[in-house]
């Protein structure tokens, strides 16, 4: 089971820090995705880091403004959102897989989802 926290809503420019905590299972086993679905559109990737931590993948959308990390003695995967934007707002989700890719089907266990809504 995967359970991802650490939403809420902030202003613009504001930082979030998401957590993604893996109970039942060696996180560090899987490599790790972070979506997320915006109303009315379809669910995206973002991010990706093997089980290792030792590599990262980013969507362009986020490239140079979030970071993906691990700490696999925390069973935990981390999504560090610095200057957040209106259009960041969306319901944010984590993922785990044998290896990283953008294709949902191939990601085994699912966290619930933790809104982000960015908003003055």
């Amino acid at each position: 089971q995967l359970q991802a926290s650490g939403g809420g809503l902030v202003q613009p420019g504001s930082s979030l820090r998401l957590s993604c905590a893996a109970s039942g299972f060696t996180l560090d086993d899987y490599s790790i995705g972070w979506f997320r679905q915006a109303p009315g559109n379809e669910r995206q990737w973002l991010s990706g880091i093997t089980g290792s931590g030792e590599r990262t993948y980013y969507h362009d959308s986020v490239l140079g403004r979030f970071t993906i990390s691990r700490d696999n003695a925390k069973n935990t995967v981390y999504l560090q959102m610095p200057g957040l934007k209106p259009e960041d707002t969306a319901v944010y989700y984590c993922a785990a897989a044998d290896k990283v890719g953008v294709n949902q089907a191939q990601y085994r266990y699912w966290g619930q989802g933790t809104q982000v809504t960015v908003s003055s």
